[in-house]
């Protein structure tokens, strides 16, 4: 079974690379200058390739630190060597973008490997569930799309993902150190590092929860009312958190991730913030839906894996039990919507992005679509929630305030930020029948035809500009 397995996993990643390859050929056709993010990051990429490093040579509008041309230039100058080609061949911008292809095998290999560790193994969980998993993920329409294009997020995912399965297999000091490399792609990568951390926490805690949990009623007297589990589990943080002997292995656990923290924070302080370059653009603020939007991305993408008529109706049923909680749910929605929806002058004026037509479309025609839409968020919520039930408390605990974290700060709307929480919730929920796979990874085919159809052949013109544009994520 584990050979036939390996001849569907090196089946699916030959057949996923040949595709990737003869897209690569066609956006290569296509688009000979650089497109979008590309003309900060191609120039910067081969000053650093011609060796020149200095911050004089640094553009100010890059607002990422500089891990996706160091590790290109690594990549791709030693071909002057071995193969005795140009400086001009090497640093070319094909060669360049060559780089997140390279990343994206990385990517698929990493993603079946984490299937492998993160999903129990047992009779249920067959070989071709793993793969077809792999596969979905690999090619999933956001995340693949960029693979063909100069941005960070095909090595941002790589190092962070690496980082991830170096956490599970206990390797902390080499999961912090690949959670650095993901920090120079981009800052807020910093979070999943923490998420690392967070993951060896809920772990231990898990495992204290659970012997609290098989000792006598009398060592935690009973608690009854309807925050009964939420006081018992809060009384038990509370008892752990006292303890010098958990917190000290806690610490020694997670002192690489502690370092990396200390980092971090003085990077903050001598930069004077978490971006470089051109802040104007990309102020934090308190933006609540986003955390909805993501909700709602998600229900799109894995609507194979959230969305039933049983779930539906599981859910109208809770709702009606528990009506009192849902009613308050939705009036702090409500607000949260009221008050802290923001749009940001990107997303207002640049059409060549999907979500300035969601935007105008769905939320701009009507004022109050968007408070028409919270029940529909409080179903994505609580259906992502109910998805990862075969987790522990604790992980879903350091899942949802990481998430949180990378998401509600960012005033923008791209869906380009929720690729990572996306895939790290992805990974996590049980595997799911082959049949709904299927289906998955189908809607997920048909997305990528259409989105690289209409990238490729549906071009426009600005009207005050000569340049080609081009509809993307």
């Amino acid at each position: 079974m584990a050979q036939l397995e390996g001849y569907y996993f090196s089946a699916a990643l030959s057949c996923t690379f040949l595709v990737s390859c003869l897209l690569f050929s066609a956006f290569s056709r296509a688009l000979r200058e650089p497109y979008m993010d590309e003309i900060f990051h191609l120039p910067q990429a081969q000053r650093y390739c011609e060796g020149h490093f200095s911050l004089s040579q640094w553009d100010p509008m890059i607002t990422t630190l500089p891990g996706l041309y160091l590790v290109s230039v690594g990549v791709v100058k030693p071909a002057i060597w071995i193969f005795g080609w140009s400086e001009h061949v090497v640093c070319s911008i094909g060669m360049l973008r060559f780089v997140n292809l390279l990343f994206s095998v990385g990517n698929f290999y990493l993603l079946y490997l984490l299937f492998r560790k993160v999903q129990p193994r047992n009779k249920a969980a067959s070989s071709i569930q793993r793969v077809l998993s792999t596969l979905t993920l690999a090619v999933f329409p956001t995340l693949y799309f960029f693979n063909f294009l100069y941005y960070t997020e095909a090595g941002s995912m790589f190092f962070t993902l690496f980082a991830y399965l170096m956490c599970l297999y206990g390797n902390h000091k080499t999961s912090a150190f690949l959670g650095f490399c993901g920090f120079m792609f981009r800052q807020t990568n910093i979070i999943w590092a923490v998420f690392c951390a967070g993951n060896v926490i809920a772990q231990k805690l898990t495992e204290a929860w659970k012997t609290e949990l098989q000792k006598k009623e009398d060592r935690l007297p009973p608690i009854k009312g309807p925050f009964a589990e939420f006081r018992k589990i809060l009384q038990f943080l509370l008892a752990y958190s006292m303890s010098f002997k958990n917190l000290s292995m806690l610490l020694l656990l997670t002192w690489p991730y502690i370092l990396l923290g200390f980092l971090f924070c003085a990077f903050v302080v001598v930069n004077g913030g978490i971006v470089i370059g051109d802040r104007s653009s990309h102020e934090a603020c308190l933006h609540f839906p986003q955390l909805f939007y993501f909700f709602s991305f998600t229900l799109f993408f894995s609507f194979p894996h959230l969305l039933s008529p049983s779930k539906i109706k599981t859910f109208l049923s809770l709702v009606w039990k528990r009506r009192i909680l849902f009613f308050v749910v939705t009036l702090v929605s409500v607000f949260l919507v009221w008050k802290f929806t923001y749009a940001h002058k990107y997303l207002l004026a640049d059409n060549r992005h999907y979500t300035f037509y969601v935007w105008k479309r769905v939320f701009q025609r009507y004022e109050i679509v968007k408070y028409l839409l919270v029940p529909a968020y409080i179903f994505a919520g609580w259906s992502i929630a109910d998805s990862l039930k075969s987790k522990s408390i604790f992980w879903n605990l350091m899942f949802f305030i990481c998430s949180f974290i990378v998401i509600v700060p960012q005033k923008l709307l791209e869906f380009r930020y929720f690729i990572l929480p996306y895939v790290i919730y992805r990974l996590n929920i049980p595997l799911p029948p082959t049949s709904r796979l299927i289906c998955e990874l189908s809607c997920y085919a048909v997305v990528n035809f259409i989105t690289f159809f209409i990238f490729l052949n549906k071009t426009f013109q600005w009207p005050n500009s000569q340049d080609i544009q081009r509809f993307m994520w």
